[in-house]
């Protein structure tokens, strides 16, 4: 029975989980899709008629849609920013108690600016601050910084829970690795290509050499 309730419990994590991948996923995709949209649209206009007058305020909603949501998304798929270079030279062990230290860090950092960027928020949204063109309120500009703080900062909690679970080292909940095993298999398979190329050129230029010095000896 208690086995029972934990698999339906963590059926309904990875559930909840892969929910908040796709809403990120879509989030960053529409958004950068719409900025380059944007910012195309508006050389044109400024080129053949005027600037569009709200544009430079809707660059600025989708480029902190995308900084922010993509920093929940690069920490769930360990795609931010690391110094791996002591990481990857310590031994299993080593790297196991850095992966801690780091999680631990990171998401308590996470969780600190979620909290003063939701404190700035809850002041925009208490004074009533609008933007100059649109005059929409400057909160729901704003509103994505600590969700997104504060997903990144759940992510660490979940790389916890996963290197507790698991043995080996996870970089993320999702990535052990810094890259997934289809591009690692990807990766080899291009390497091997090359590898086969330059060794028949290296073969064909054998050939040449050896008929070369057959058609010089008399």
């Amino acid at each position: 029975m208690e086995a029972n309730q934990k698999t339906g419990s963590s059926t309904i994590l990875q559930k909840l989980g892969k929910s908040v991948e796709y809403f990120e996923v879509v989030v960053l995709s529409v958004s950068v899709f719409a900025l380059a949209t944007l910012v195309i649209v508006n050389v044109f206009a400024r080129t053949f008629y005027r600037s569009i007058y709200f544009a430079e305020e809707i660059a600025e909603l989708l480029t902190i849609l995308i900084t922010f949501a993509g920093v929940s998304y690069a920490v769930r798929k360990a795609r931010h920013i690391r110094m791996g270079a002591f990481f990857d030279a310590a031994p299993p062990k080593l790297q196991k108690a850095m992966i801690f230290i780091i999680c631990v860090g990171s998401g308590l950092v996470m969780f600190l600016m979620a909290y003063y960027s939701y404190g700035y928020m809850a002041q925009a949204r208490n004074m009533n601050h609008v933007t100059p063109a649109l005059r929409l309120p400057y909160w729901t500009f704003i509103a994505i910084i600590p969700l997104g703080f504060f997903s990144a900062g759940i992510q660490y909690i979940r790389t916890i829970i996963k290197n507790i679970k698991e043995e080996a080292v996870w970089l993320s909940p999702e990535q052990q690795g810094e890259y997934e095993a289809e591009e690692l298999q990807q990766m080899a398979e291009e390497y091997q290509a090359v590898g086969e190329e330059l060794k028949k050129e290296t073969m064909d230029n054998v050939d040449e050499m050896s008929e070369e010095d057959g058609e010089k000896k008399p």
